[in-house]
């Protein structure tokens, strides 16, 4: 009997980890593999989808105009039910932290599924930060019945809970695997893409290139202005940088973001990127600064040093490592380190040259494996 999955996103950062999971068991004869997306994201959803070439089975298509969490949580739970009940599932997936990956493994455990949780074990220990998804995370880990730790330190956290160290598995990020397909496309000689050929044309590759990115809730308000004002005195020390900035489409991110920062002339400012632009930029930056958990564990693979702006972070292997620093919202500190990464060549190096402790793209083939290996029970 060939065991059947169902594999569960919703939004654009779930879909980038997930992707190569769900390449690797729809070419895997040993498993039926069904794809449902719940569209908590909707456009940037699409574009990942599309790069990948992944056509889901079910598309429940829930965002809404200033979704609230409590109707979001409710509404993914109500939705899956009739997708649970068709599909009958031996393994439902979910990844990481977000309230898809929470409500859907919710709705799992109710229809008698075995939930498989990728990208477990990620901590900070405090509830509230970054908020929902720690909360999230560690709620999910407490349904899932398989866990799939990126690092040692994510087992040590299971671990920690009671997990049971037969029911885990450690894997290395699947973002690594994505980063791999997809720096491999973009670079290869037939690969076509608009939003890349117009960055070609407002980039100046003479000048050191900075990628910032930043949408955490917990960011909006004084944290963001400061990010802003350091990233605009950044720009006017220095007219051998260009700092692009895709904005996230959030009110509370674009308004104060354009305000403060529209009129500088080596600050380029634009929409959302796809993935395939973005990983694209990601390779051609000099360094980044970002308040994404995602970029974190990209950018070392690719040699990027990364500049976190945020206070605590789930992922501190980067952070041990030398690759990642955080300097949270505080203007002095993110502009003494980028100045550092700037002027002092040989700091830079320290920090671009060393190794990715979140994987070696060979994630997707360890769960595969697990899963395959498992006794019926």
């Amino acid at each position: 009997m060939k065991k059947i999955n169902l594999i569960v996103f919703g939004t654009r950062p779930e879909a980038i980890k997930m992707a190569p999971l769900v390449r690797g068991f729809l070419q895997n004869k040993n498993f039926i593999t069904k794809v449902c997306v719940t569209a908590q994201h909707r456009e940037m959803l699409d574009q990942v989808l599309d790069f990948f070439e992944i056509v889901p089975d079910y598309d429940l298509d829930l965002m809404k105009p200033n979704q609230n969490l409590h109707s979001l949580t409710a509404t993914i739970i109500e939705s899956m039910k009739p997708v649970l009940e068709e599909v009958k599932p031996d393994f439902v997936y979910v990844h990481g932290d977000t309230t898809t990956s929470m409500a859907v493994g919710i709705a799992a455990f109710y229809n008698g599924a075995k939930v498989c949780h990728v990208e477990a074990g990620l901590r900070t220990f405090n509830r509230k930060y970054p908020f929902p998804e720690e909360f999230n995370r560690q709620l999910t880990g407490k349904i899932a019945d398989y866990h799939f730790a990126p690092t040692k330190l994510s087992l040590a956290n299971l671990l920690s809970e009671n997990t049971k160290e037969e029911n885990i598995l450690v894997t290395g990020n699947t973002v690594i695997d994505a980063l791999v397909y997809g720096i491999d496309r973009v670079n290869s000689y037939n690969f076509r893409d608009s939003e890349i050929e117009s960055l070609k044309q407002i980039l100046d590759f003479k000048n050191k290139i900075i990628l910032v990115t930043g949408h955490r809730r917990e960011n909006h308000g004084e944290g963001l202005l400061n990010i802003c004002t350091a990233l605009k005195a950044i720009a006017q020390n220095n007219k051998d940088v260009q700092i692009i900035y895709p904005v996230h489409l959030n009110p509370n991110v674009e308004k104060p973001v354009y305000n403060l920062l529209s009129g500088v002339s080596n600050i380029i400012l634009v929409k959302p990127l796809a993935y395939a632009a973005f990983i694209w930029l990601m390779e051609k930056a000099y360094l980044i600064i970002t308040d994404s958990g995602g970029i974190q564990e990209e950018a070392p693979s690719l040699g990027k040093p990364v500049l976190v702006t945020r206070n605590t972070t789930e992922r501190p292997e980067a952070v041990e490592e030398g690759t990642v620093v955080l300097v949270g919202t505080n203007i002095e500190k993110i502009i003494e380190e980028t100045q550092n990464l700037i002027k002092d060549s040989k700091y830079y190096n320290s920090m671009s040259s060393l190794h990715n402790p979140y994987g070696d793209g060979n994630a997707t083939g360890r769960i595969i494996n697990f899963i395959k290996n498992l006794k019926d029970e």
